[in-house]
């Protein structure tokens, strides 16, 4: 099939890049132009495993333009996979997306699905439809299907090319022959459903992820304070199969570009039906104050942190990904940067866009040794494998002082014990 994908971040790139591994021709349009020349040259402007080979092994069937026209006029099915950011009063900015419709209903000129894949509030789908509706040139039919994403980063072409779930919402037969045919080669259950059920799937996924991670790290919180362990905890959790393994794992709160603007978004459209998801609020402000522990913890051993060295290891929300949006260190490094703290940083990819926020008031080091080197207190915000795989000796050779903050519980407590290393972590002892 041909195939027009509008937007090129994290969900239009690669909804592109794996459609046309399975075989379809695929058109991605996006109005940065500076991004369509690196994507032309094979060079994905963001960082997700295997995404950049996929780029070129599909380059025969996969192309990149500005052009809108160019991109969706005879296509059979476009996808809509520009960004929804949070507004300040914390609701979806769906302009991206309405703009993106515009410009497809002017542009088609055969019968297609419009697939809407960014997330989007729910109801947002009969709007579309009422916009291209007003907006279309050609006398053609645009059917609007909502086909929401499930995909995480640093795992993202992986979980699109072996997805847990297809949910395709639509409201007539002809967008739901289409959509099956998009992904009759895709080995994933596939739930067809309306496109209001669609747009709530995607929503009561993320938030219950977000809700299971906020009632972790207030069990850790907890368990810090009476003196139980959240690693045996969890994992006496996880043997019931009601509860499950995952999302369990304690630290220093969610960030990325999905759990903390859906949670705000689905809470903020509850309000506006004057309904108070007292859950989701819950776990808004959980998330909110579980990213400060790093300060309050550092604080125990430091009244003021004027004159300290920090070692700084992970600025990105998670390993995997380049992404630093909500992530913990943008929320912790300024309160020591304010008060006069000198902080050497390291992450093996974050590093760029970090600069771009902090140029020249934190110094990036290529090694983590060099970050370590005469530190007073070192901060872990990211469980890269690199860091996961430090013996303590190295925190002791080349800190100052060593005191480790570990946000992300990367090793068991009792590798530090009788070292001469305060370690202390999230919801476990402290030893030194």
């Amino acid at each position: 099939m041909k195939i027009a994908v509008a937007g090129t971040g994290y969900v239009g790139l690669v909804t592109g890049v794996c459609l046309a591994e399975h075989g379809h021709v695929v058109h991605c349009v996006d109005i940065d132009e500076r991004k369509i020349r690196m994507m032309q040259q094979g060079i994905s402007p963001i960082y997700e495993e295997g995404l950049s080979e996929l780029m070129i092994k599909n380059k025969e069937r996969l192309f990149f333009t500005s052009d809108y026209i160019a991109a969706c006029k005879d296509a059979e099915v476009v996808f809509i996979g520009v960004g929804t950011p949070e507004k300040r009063d914390g609701s979806a900015n769906l302009s991206y997306v309405y703009e993106a419709a515009r410009q497809i209903a002017r542009t088609v000129e055969k019968d297609c699905v419009l697939v809407v894949k960014s997330t989007v509030p729910i109801g947002t789908n009969d709007r579309i439809e009422k916009l291209i509706q007003k907006e279309k040139k050609a006398p053609v039919k645009i059917a609007v299907a909502s086909n929401p994403e499930f995909l995480a980063q640093g795992t993202a072409v992986r979980d699109t090319l072996h997805a847990s779930r297809i949910v395709i919402g639509v409201e007539d037969e002809f967008a739901k022959s289409v959509m099956l045919q998009v992904y009759e080669g895709f080995d994933a259950p596939k739930l067809v459903t309306n496109r209001k059920s669609a747009e709530m799937i995607k929503y009561a996924s993320n938030d219950f992820l977000a809700l299971k991670i906020s009632y972790i790290n207030e069990i850790a919180n907890l368990c810090e304070l009476v003196g139980a362990d959240i690693e045996d905890v969890t994992a006496g959790m996880g043997f019931d199969t009601r509860i499950g393994n995952k999302f369990l794992k304690a630290g220093i709160g969610y960030g990325g570009s999905c759990f903390p603007k859906d949670t705000k978004a689905l809470h903020w459209l509850a309000n506006s039906y004057d309904y108070e998801m007292k859950t989701i609020k819950a776990a808004i402000e959980v998330n909110e104050n579980q990213k400060l522990k790093m300060v309050k913890k550092a604080r125990k051993y430091y009244e003021d942190f004027a004159g300290l060295t920090v070692a700084a290891l992970g600025l990105t929300f998670k390993p995997g990904t380049d992404d630093l949006r909500e992530a913990p260190s943008l929320v912790n490094l300024p309160i020591f940067l304010e008060e006069g703290a000198l902080i050497r940083a390291w992450d093996p990819i974050g590093e760029k866009n970090y600069r771009k926020l902090y140029p020249s008031e934190i110094y990036y080091c290529r090694k983590i040794e060099e970050a370590l080197e005469g530190a007073d207190i070192c901060l872990i915000f990211t469980e890269w494998r690199e860091i996961q795989e430090i013996e303590p000796e190295l925190f002791a050779k080349y800190m100052k002082k060593p005191i480790i903050i570990d946000g992300r519980n990367c090793y068991p407590p009792e590798r530090f014990r009788n070292r001469g290393i305060i370690y202390e972590s999230v919801g476990r002892e402290t030893v030194c």
